[in-house]
Parts: C-alpha cells; sequence; structure tokens
C-alpha cells in the first residue's frame, strides 16, 4: 500500500494513499474532523444515554479515533469497549511518522497513543480505567455482529474510492451490529449513502459536518 504522510490544515498528520487517491482524514484538519464528527455527533450524544458503551469503529486506520475517544472519557464517569475494525493496517514505521503526540497535553496521553498501537491485535486490551481495546483484522464485509454495540463510528474510505464499502449490504451489517437505540455517525452526507442507510432501517438525519465539510450524517436504530 503506497502511503505518503502529509499535513493536514490544523497541523495533525495524515496518510495519502496514492493507489486510491484518496487521504485517511480530512485535509481540513484531522484531529478537527475527528472531534467534530466522531466524539461531538456520536459519543456526546450516546453518552446521554448510556455510561457504559460499546463501541465499533470500521476503519481503524491510524488509532486517531481510538486515541482521542479514550482521552475524552479518562478521567470521566464513562466507560468504554472499543472494538476497531481494520483489513489493512498501518505498520510501526508509519505509526511513527505520525505527529500525534505533539497535540497530547500530559505525557499519559502520549503514553496511551503508544499503548494503543502497541496493542496486539485480536485481544482485548484494558488502556486505562475506564477503556478497553479490541483491534480485529477483517474486512467490513465480512462483519456479523449483532446487537453488539451502542455506537458506530463509520470512517472508511469514501464512496468515491470504495463504493463497495458504503453499500446496503454493509449498511444492513451495521444496522444488525447495533443495538436499539444506537447511532452510528459518518463524515458523509453523499445522498446515495443516505438511500442506503434508509432501506435497512435507519432513520438518518443531516448535520452540520467538521471544518471545510457542509454536512455529515448521523444515522439512529429505532
Amino acid at each position: 500500500m503506497a502511503l505518503k504522510i502529509i499535513e493536514t490544515d490544523d497541523g495533525s498528520h495524515s496518510f495519502y494513499n496514492e493507489e486510491l487517491d484518496e487521504t485517511y482524514h480530512s485535509r481540513h484538519g484531522a484531529i478537527q474532523e475527528a472531534k467534530h464528527v466522531f466524539l461531538k455527533k456520536g459519543l456526546d450524544a450516546i453518552r446521554e444515554q448510556k455510561q457504559h458503551i460499546d463501541l465499533l469503529e470500521i476503519g481503524f486506520g491510524t488509532g486517531l479515533n481510538a486515541w482521542l475517544t479514550s482521552i475524552k472519557i479518562m478521567d470521566s464517569d464513562v466507560k468504554i469497549d472499543y472494538t476497531g475494525v481494520e483489513a489493512f493496517p498501518l505498520n510501526a514505521e508509519q505509526i511513527e511518522l505520525l505527529n500525534y503526540d505533539g497535540f497530547s497535553k500530559t505525557e499519559e496521553e502520549k503514553d496511551i497513543f503508544k499503548r494503543i498501537h502497541d496493542a496486539k491485535w485480536e485481544e482485548k486490551i484494558k488502556i486505562h480505567d475506564n477503556f478497553s481495546l479490541l483491534k480485529r483484522k477483517q474486512d467490513f464485509r465480512e462483519i456479523e455482529d449483532e446487537d453488539g454495540f451502542d455506537l458506530i463510528y463509520f470512517d472508511a474510505f469514501g464512496p468515491r474510492v470504495q463504493p463497495d464499502l458504503w453499500t446496503v449490504d454493509i449498511f444492513s451489517r451495521m444496522y444488525k451490529a447495533l443495538r436499539r437505540n444506537g447511532i452510528l455517525v459518518t463524515y458523509s452526507a453523499k445522498g446515495d449513502v443516505r438511500r442506503a442507510m434508509i432501506e435497512v432501517g435507519f432513520k438518518v438525519e443531516r448535520v452540520d459536518g467538521p471544518p471545510g465539510k457542509r454536512e455529515m450524517l448521523v444515522a439512529k436504530k429505532e
């Protein structure tokens, strides 16, 4: 996989996949995007309902979403069991290129990022008292979880370059994986993505997007 490190507009790094002509995060700001799409619109919404959250991430990638989620709840009364699914994990050398440690407020936050990436795949690891992590190397089209999650971060490569990851089949798997009143959040706001979500049973809302993007989608299983 031909990856090139890039700096996004908020100073945080991402990767550019030359083969797909696609970046792992928004060029307008990797950290800004993650905080808005996944933490603000996803985590903050579901934690109003639950204090123990089972969370599924589709597209573990650089581990940015897992890291930001972990440090956000570190000193809170919320506990998260986080499952990150990734078909093509980054290697240690690629992870070393990322500059997220420069955005850490404490040495502990830096250490948490390292612990997340040092965690063995297919083994549930306790990162800190409020956050456990299971990384699964798996094709998204093979996910067969049922009623196992309260929140899904859907962070696959975009529908322009990988339309097969944004289909009725995939969202049917996501719908089954969620519990009742569970939420799926994603940065995409494309009409065909929204229609696929509605077709499988989601109630879908367009909400304000992260910097550089007018809208994003929030889907709920009622």
